[in-house]
């Protein structure tokens, strides 16, 4: 459950959006932009805005850590020997993190290189879970370096926020994933008549296996001291690296050495094509969306897909903000306010995921998508490889370790997601 200080920063939060709304709506009523002081207003709103979602990220990522540690304690004093020591084993029956510790700090005997892989059985229901924004793994399984690293991975990649179909392989051969592009058909028969026969017709996805990687270098004086939270700090920064490269290409790959990314799957017929009005929003850029370009974008996407627990709104953090001031034909806000802790805000009423990765808004760019993204599938292959190189920098007297993980990710249906287009000037 949430601290007070958090529920009173969410309280604020909706407080500081209704002022914010109420500016949207004076304006839209009179069918006019905003003044200087209206401006200036929106502006001071919205920074403040921005800064309470950071307070509450961090409020809600503390308490997390919090419980964990609870939890931890809780664990030691209350779970028999047996148990505890369970819950620290991989799937192959290793103690990772002990295993962990050990190489990090160099320990006489410790391996060079270990291969991190998640508690309990890596398949696509356990990490579903962890991607989701309905839910803190944390509370279910140990939090370990895995499970750290991986959440840092995934807070700098949307798309790894929105559901995807993520598949684990030991092997990087390439992975085929079969899609069908045309389905059977029936038709009225007349009695006694020969029946008709339609075949479903099938191609195929292929997912690769392309490396990721990066090499942190740290002082043996941090490595030594053992107040440091090593393994949360390593944690961190490979995280965040690895997930950076990887969710670039997720984006904005082109299929050629690298993943094919989402808009290089989908740009080729995007749904929607903005025009060069700029009467969407005050202030809008050229190649902006308006609230019909919006609708149609929306329904642009069939019905099951639309309904789909994984269909959202991926945009860049800047295009979200542009839409705070869209309002509908009866002068209300499109975007909504979440009103879960934890769960992402809403566009007409579908979650909405920011994606640094995603183009701005331009003439001509593929600044929105819109869909269902469990049909995004990502590829891993085996776990994250973790090495440690006491010589790399022996003359600095510096502790290397690499971080490096093998994946893919592509589009399966083109119909499942949907691009909107950037009128050009």
């Amino acid at each position: 459950m949430a601290s007070e200080v958090v529920k009173r920063l969410r309280d604020r939060r909706l407080n500081v959006w209704e002022q914010t709304k109420e500016l949207a709506t004076a304006a839209a009523d009179e069918n006019r932009s905003f003044t200087a002081e209206e401006e200036g207003k929106w502006a001071v709103l919205n920074e403040e805005l921005d800064g309470l979602d950071r307070k509450i990220k961090e409020g809600l990522e503390t308490e997390k850590r919090m419980r964990a540690t609870d939890d931890a304690f809780d664990a030691i004093g209350k779970r028999p020997v047996e148990q505890r020591a369970a819950a620290a084993l991989n799937s192959d029956g290793r103690n990772v993190n002990d295993e962990i510790r050990d190489m990090l700090r160099g320990t006489p005997g410790a391996p060079k290189s270990i291969e991190v892989r998640h508690n309990g059985v890596f398949g696509n229901t356990e990490f579903r879970t962890l991607l989701s924004n309905s839910g803190s793994p944390t509370s279910v399984v140990p939090t370990d370096f895995y499970d750290q690293l991986v959440a840092h991975l995934i807070e700098v990649s949307g798309i790894l926020q929105s559901g995807p179909s993520v598949l684990n392989t030991a092997g990087g051969e390439s992975l085929q994933i079969p899609k069908t592009t045309a389905h059977s058909t029936a038709a009225l028969t007349g009695q006694g008549a020969t029946l008709p026969t339609a075949d479903p017709t099938f191609n195929m996805v292929t997912l690769s296996a392309y490396k990721y990687g990066i090499m942190l270098q740290v002082a043996r004086e941090l490595v030594d001291d053992t107040a440091v939270d090593l393994q949360g700090y390593l944690a961190m920064q490979a995280g965040r690296a690895v997930g950076n490269a990887l969710g670039s290409d997720l984006i904005n790959g082109n299929g050629s050495s690298k993943p094919a990314g989402l808009i290089n799957a989908t740009s080729a017929s995007p749904a929607v094509t903005g025009g060069i009005s700029t009467a969407g929003y005050t202030g809008m850029p050229t190649g902006g969306a308006t609230y019909a370009n919006l609708v149609d974008m929306e329904y642009s996407v069939i019905a099951p897909y639309r309904q789909s627990k994984s269909c959202y709104w991926i945009a860049a953090d800047k295009t979200i903000g542009g839409f705070r001031k869209i309002v509908d034909s009866q002068s209300r806000p499109i975007w909504e306010p979440s009103t879960v802790l934890g769960s992402p805000d809403l566009l007409l009423g579908k979650p909405l995921v920011a994606d640094t990765f995603m183009p701005a808004v331009g003439a001509n760019a593929f600044s929105l998508a819109f869909g269902d993204f469990a049909q995004f599938f990502i590829r891993l292959v085996g776990g994250v490889r973790f090495e440690r190189s006491d010589d790399y920098a022996f003359g600095s007297d510096l502790i290397t370790y690499r971080c490096l993980l093998r994946g893919d990710g592509t589009l399966v249906d083109t119909n499942a997601v949907k691009l909107f287009k950037g009128g050009a000037t």
